[in-house]
């Protein structure tokens, strides 16, 4: 019987084998190609992408644009800088995720000087909102929304991140189909757009009424769940007064705080010190010690 070689030496040879963060399952080309690629005839006019970015532990949002050399972060905004503007716990939920969308988008527009012209909105109503040039003005910040690997369902965290650039003044193509409250078209109904069920979600409401079912069903697990809402003394109830005040906060200064580095003290050694030449000369053994 004969077999075929498919994979012969030749095949091998030409093999070529797709880009690391391909075989590491890290980037989607495909998608990377339209974030990056710029037109001609706007020469050296970088193409920024909001990359946003949700682990188990922290929200990161940065402001990014790319060259041939590589990618260049211009800000970055995460999670963890909110416990100094008011927000101690919660800091992965969809209000969280506002949050570091909002303070990214106020810390860029502040490094581009366009934070006075363009303030976006203040009053969060969860309403479609587009940000519109001020004529005689610099128009407003153009970037698009880089969500990598994630999943684009309706009502995902990452979308958080997207309103609250957008209601920080940023001007980012998008729609509200993938938003909390939005209902698609089933036959004859069309399809709506709830903006109080969006803002339900951008005040932590849905957390709030969570906290609620549960301490009625059961207080042993809230007090457990919910151990670190007690310690700080969030409640179901202030729970909407705590996030107004984290974006009033944000809004009125959101530069980044260098944290304050200890001066460097070098650790014990468990060597011998390295000596210079003239330490090494002095113990030299001399010819009359050896006599």
């Amino acid at each position: 019987m004969l077999v075929k070689l498919v994979k012969n030496n030749a095949y091998f040879k030409r093999f070529q084998v797709k880009f690391r963060r391909r075989r590491e399952g890290r980037t989607d080309y495909y998608a990377r190609k339209r974030l990056v690629t710029q037109a001609k005839n706007k020469y050296n006019t970088p193409k920024y992408r909001i990359v946003a970015r949700v682990t188990n532990k922290d929200v990161i949002a940065q402001l990014i644009y790319s060259t041939i050399t590589g990618d260049k972060v211009v800000v970055a905004a995460y999670a963890h800088e909110l416990p100094g503007y008011g927000l101690p716990v919660g800091l992965t939920n969809y209000a969280a995720c506002y949050c570091v969308g909002l303070l990214l988008a106020r810390r860029a527009l502040k490094h581009y000087k366009l934070d006075d012209i363009y303030e976006g909105q203040p009053e969060v109503d969860g309403e479609q909102f587009e940000v519109e040039p001020v004529p005689g003005k610099r128009g407003p910040f153009r970037c698009y929304l880089d969500v990598g690997l994630a999943r684009t369902s309706k009502g995902a965290r990452i979308f958080g991140v997207l309103k609250g650039c957008v209601d920080g003044g940023m001007s980012i193509p998008h729609k509200s189909k993938r938003f909390p409250g939005y209902t698609p078209a089933d036959g004859e109904e069309s399809e709506n757009y709830d903006a109080a069920e969006h803002r339900k979600y951008i005040f932590g409401q849905h957390v709030a009424e969570y906290m609620r079912q549960l301490s009625e069903e059961d207080d042993e697990a809230y007090k457990k769940q919910f151990s670190r809402f007690i310690k700080n003394g969030i409640t179901a109830d202030n729970l909407e007064a705590l996030y107004a005040k984290v974006h009033a906060a944000i809004r009125a200064n959101p530069e980044h705080k260098k944290a304050a580095k200890a001066p460097f003290k070098p650790g014990k050694r468990f060597n011998a010190k390295k000596l210079t030449f003239e330490e090494r000369f002095a113990k030299r053994p001399r010819l009359e010690d050896l006599q």
